[in-house]
């Protein structure tokens, strides 16, 4: 067992926010033993898996574009 995960074992974890996907949806990194987790569906954490990589790139990449969209209308709008 290495010492990182006899730490984390015994004080917990020591999270930190690695990505925002969306304003609900972020990810996160425990800064000693490097385990990942993410908000599921339900806004519970759980561990990142392939599955939810894969849904958070696509999520990622649909709220980007939406806020692209909503940001040249607010421009166009202000502009006429």
């Amino acid at each position: 067992m290495s010492a990182t995960k006899l730490y984390c074992d015994f004080f917990g974890h020591n999270y930190k926010m690695t990505k925002k996907v969306t304003n609900h949806v972020k990810e996160y990194t425990c800064s000693c033993c490097k385990k990942q987790l993410t908000t599921d569906s339900n806004g519970r954490l759980t561990e990142l898996t392939p599955k939810y990589q894969d849904i958070n790139s696509a999520l990622e990449r649909i709220y980007n574009n939406r806020m692209l969209r909503l940001k040249r209308k607010t421009l166009n709008s202000s502009i006429c």
